[in-house]
């Protein structure tokens, strides 16, 4: 089988937990070919993969949002009644039909360049800003609704790869993609989240400064009718926990399309890792990239109350540098706050680096059910984590789990109670002890890689229960 599988803004430009997934999924099914089909914004993203290309990627596709595709003779189109309700809908935050727009744009009939400059679109738009944001100054509404139009009929234009199946790793303008190419090649189509990302453009949108504040809730809809394409065209919807798979049917999902399949990691590669020997130093490590979805800023604050308690702790953060100003903002707070007892290690292998650390930390702002702390976990290493995504059920277990804590979670931002969980790890051994066996136990008992390859397999075959 042929898959093409589907990724915005990650695999294979970008380190991180979802490109990892990816990198290690495509390797475990040899006997299946791979189409890799990627957006991403541009000049932005590095031009080199930072993974090496495995041998049974037969064929690569980029789609970059800020290039739309040249479309020769498209400039004096009339468009059809179907195409201008389509288009309407769309400025007006309403239900498109999805259909017209696929067949419209892979005809060439949906240009951006002149589509979003036509005197037709500059009259919708004037319509739609009379009666719904009147008090919004018209080319600050017209700039916005190009901005959400552009790309997307961008995306809609491009040229849809063979294959026998698509899957994307997202919804947004992957998931459009994949929808798309399901439609127009009767093949089938499927969703894996491993963060909803409706939910979390929705977040980016409430706390930026870049979306005019009357336009927020215009840009949270245009991603939520993204999302609905990609759910209705999907032949199964697939999540890393249960309570996410309730957030895709809050959000539009057929509830009969989803269906759970944790993420699994090679538990034999992280089992056999001995504990660290007692020594004068407690070692704490954070395997994060400087980037602020990871709230590294936090942490820091977090572990200035540990250092102050605590002179024998240590904090090792290993990850690389995704955005360099916020890796400055960084190394400014420590040297600020004169905390010579952390170490920015950087990308390191991570298997070879944990034989060093005590226990493990994460602070992010929004997770899925992230490979980091499972792999702590298998390494008899316990967690403290933020309560997002999966990470409560991974330290505490889920409905049928009794095995117990496998570590503590704090709420995100809360820099106080994280660096008070730390303190109290960090105080005693018995307990980390007690916590990494639990998590060595729940790993080995739910979240082993084997299992979730069998699950995505029989997705494939149509014979996932």
């Amino acid at each position: 089988m042929k898959i093409a599988l589907i990724f915005e803004g990650s695999y294979p430009y970008v380190h991180g937990g979802v490109s990892t997934w990816a990198h290690d999924y495509i390797q475990s099914l040899p006997e299946h070919e791979f189409v890799i089909w990627t957006v991403h914004p541009g000049g932005s993203i590095s031009a080199e993969p930072v993974y090496e290309i495995p041998n049974n990627v037969v064929a690569f596709h980029e789609v970059f949002l800020d290039q739309a595709p040249q479309i020769s003779g498209g400039s004096a189109l009339a468009l059809s009644d179907m195409e201008v309700s389509s288009l309407q809908a769309l400025i007006r935050g309403g239900e498109p039909s999805w259909s017209q727009l696929f067949k419209s744009a892979q005809a060439g009939r949906l240009d951006p360049a002149w589509l979003t400059r036509s005197p037709e679109f500059i009259s919708w738009v004037e319509e739609a800003a009379k009666e719904s944001y009147p008090l919004v100054p018209f080319t600050d509404f017209y700039y916005s609704l190009q901005s959400m139009l552009t790309p997307l009929l961008t995306v809609l234009g491009s040229e849809i790869p063979q294959a026998d199946a698509y899957h994307t790793i997202s919804t947004g303008y992957a998931g459009v993609l994949g929808a798309m190419a399901s439609y127009q090649t009767g093949n089938p189509f499927y969703v894996t989240e491993h963060g909803i990302y409706s939910r979390e453009r929705e977040e980016e949108i409430l706390s930026s400064n870049w979306v005019l504040h009357a336009m927020k809730q215009a840009w949270i809809t245009y991603f939520n009718r993204l999302a609905q394409a990609a759910y209705d065209q999907a032949d199964c919807i697939t999540s890393l926990f249960e309570n996410a798979r309730t957030t895709q049917i809050a959000l539009g999902a057929p509830a009969r399309k989803t269906k759970v399949i944790s993420n699994g990691i090679h538990y034999e590669r992280f089992n056999g890792i001995p504990l660290k020997a007692p020594g004068d130093w407690v070692d704490i490590g954070a395997v994060i990239r400087l980037a602020p979805i990871k709230d590294v800023l936090n942490l820091i604050r977090a572990f200035a109350d540990v250092s102050q308690e605590l002179p024998y702790v240590r904090l090792h953060i290993l990850g690389d540098t995704v955005d360099s100003d916020y890796a400055q903002q960084c190394y400014q707070l420590v040297k600020d706050l004169e905390l010579n007892r952390i170490i920015f290690v950087g990308r390191v292998d991570v298997r070879d680096y944990m034989k060093h650390l005590d226990f493990t930390v994460l602070s992010s702002l929004s997770e899925g059910q992230p490979l980091a702390v499972l792999e702590s976990l298998a390494a008899g290493r316990p967690c403290i984590t933020t309560d997002v995504g999966a990470c409560r059920e991974l330290l505490e277990g889920g409905p049928f789990d009794q095995l117990g804590l496998a570590g503590y979670t704090v709420p995100p931002t809360d820099s106080r109670a994280l660096g008070q969980a730390m303190i109290k790890m960090a105080l005693s051994e018995g307990a980390r002890w007690r916590m990494g066996q639990v998590g060595r136990q729940r790993v080995a008992r739910s979240y082993q890689h084997q299992h979730m390859m069998k699950k995505y397999q029989q997705m494939y075959e149509g014979r996932l229960n």
